[in-house]
Formats: C-alpha cells, structure tokens, sequence
C-alpha cells in the first residue's frame, strides 16, 4: 500500500515537472515573441512611424497568464510563501512584466518591454531548471505575506525606473550629439520620458516607504544579523530616491542627474534584496 502510494506520488511529481516545463517553454517563447515584435516596431521607426502595439501586447499578455500558471504551483505553494532565490527572482520578472504591460495600455512604455519581456523569459526559465525552497511566510501569516508582496511590488516598480532612466539616457546622448533620428521617431520626447520616469520613482517610493514602515512591525527585529545589511541598503536605496524626488521639486532636476540618482538609488536596492539573497542562500546556503 505504502509502496504503490509513493510511485503515484512520484508519477504525479513527474507529471507536474513536464507540465511546468510544456507550460514554462511557452511562455518562455511568447515573452521573446513579443519582446522581438517591439523591437522590430521600434526599428520600423526610422521609416515613418512604429505602428500599432496590441499585437506584441496580447503576445506578453499571454506569456504573463502561463507564467502566473507556474508561479500558482512554485511561490503560492500549500505550506506558504515560498521564495527561494529563483522562485522569487521568477515572480520578481513576472511582476516588472505585468507592471509594464498593464502600464503599456493607458501609456506609451511599451518600448520598455525590449528589454523587460526577454529579461521575464530569463527568470522563468532560471526558476524551472533551479527549483528552490525558502518558506519565508507559513499559511496564514498574512500580514507578513503582505509586507513581502508590497516590498517586491515596489522593487518591481522602480526596476521599471531604472529600465527607463536606462533608455532615457540613451534618448538623453543621442540629442546632445545631434543624432535626432532612427529610433528616437518611435519613443515620446525627452520631457514627456522624464515625465513617465519620475511618476515610476514616486509609486515606487511610497510602496518602498510602506514597505520600510511595516517591516518594524511585521518583522520581530529588522536590524537582526541576517537582516542588517539587508535593512541599511534599503534605507539607502529609499533616502537616494526621497532626495531624488526632493531635488526634482525644488531644484528641477532632469536630465543626466535624474539618471544618475535612478540607477544609483537602484543599485542599492538590488543589492539589499537579491544581493543579500544570493550571499545567504547560495554562497552561505542559510535558509
């Protein structure tokens, strides 16, 4: 009885593993579809304009609903929030995914997605061939759930910030070397791009503040070993962008210094988060 119970739970596992793979290779597929797609488009630009947007939208779109599929099983799982390295990197690229999509139908960052759906198929994929168990929220701990879920919504948010401080200072180089032309026909103009970046770094830093402000609550002790490090880059990261948003309301700052406090107050945050994880649970391996 035991014997023939454990082959049907192994069969089942084995069915599980090629469903995810069939479902994960798909998606995997779609992401680079569509990221293709708006690449093309955007090139096309240089010719007299990029064309319609639904096509690689509904491509990413669905990429995302197969992804959402994977995630159902591996982060979502019944004994709580699981989210090793690669499981929350994969949730991580599928969040930033849906954030720019969503965004992407009400306003014109599609073009981001050249570099974001790619970078989707890539975390997919890392968390389907490195399966990993990290139980950060048991059943029922909501609260905690919700804290985690918060921090990544924000640290999704401003990595679409700095993906925009990233083409906005390819925009940026391109104008002041008189090279006006070629893709720059496709993307809105310089002012309308810092617009777009600093509404991102303000969402980004009220969930980043809310983030900070219930970690004192929800976590037992933030500045404990394993977490200090974690702590002070991100208050580092959050004092980078609260001074950002400081000197655009009082000093107007644009342009080169804009994006030199994206990324920096960036780098920071992807330190305090994957940085830390990736020393603990793959060098370190404390879980």
């Amino acid at each position: 009885m035991t014997l023939s119970w454990q082959r049907r739970r192994e069969r089942k596992t084995i069915q599980e593993i090629l469903m995810n793979a069939l479902i994960g290779g798909l998606a995997a597929l779609l992401y680079l579809l569509a990221g293709s797609w708006l690449a093309a488009r955007l090139a096309r630009a240089s010719r007299g304009g990029p064309g319609a947007k639904g096509g690689p939208l509904a491509l990413g779109w669905s990429a995302a609903i197969l992804h959402a599929m994977i995630l159902s099983q591996t982060v979502f799982s019944s004994a709580g929030l699981n989210l090793g390295f690669f499981n929350a990197l994969s949730f991580t690229g599928w969040l930033i995914g849906v954030l720019l999509l969503a965004a992407a139908m009400v306003r014109p960052v599609e073009n981001l997605g050249i570099i974001v759906l790619p970078f989707c198929a890539l975390t997919l994929i890392f968390g389907l061939l490195f399966p990993s168990a990290r139980i950060v929220a048991d059943t029922g701990q909501w609260p905690l759930e919700l804290h985690i879920l918060i921090a990544i919504l924000a640290y999704s948010l401003l990595t679409l910030a700095a993906v925009q401080a990233l083409l906005l200072a390819v925009q940026d180089y391109r104008l002041r070397h008189r090279q006006p032309g070629g893709f720059l026909r496709g993307i809105p103009p310089l002012t309308a791009m810092e617009s777009l970046l600093f509404q991102m770094i303000g969402a980004g830093f009220v969930l980043l503040s809310i983030t900070l402000a219930s970690g004192l609550f929800f976590l037992e002790d933030i500045f404990a070993q394993h977490l200090v490090h974690k702590t002070v880059l991100s208050f580092v990261a959050w004092g980078v962008f609260g001074v950002l948003l400081w000197g655009r309301w009082r000093f107007g700052w644009r342009g080169r210094t804009a994006i030199r406090w994206t990324l920096s107050g960036f780098t920071f945050l992807l330190l305090a988060y994957f940085g830390s994880k990736l020393v603990l649970e793959l060098v370190l391996r404390r879980y």
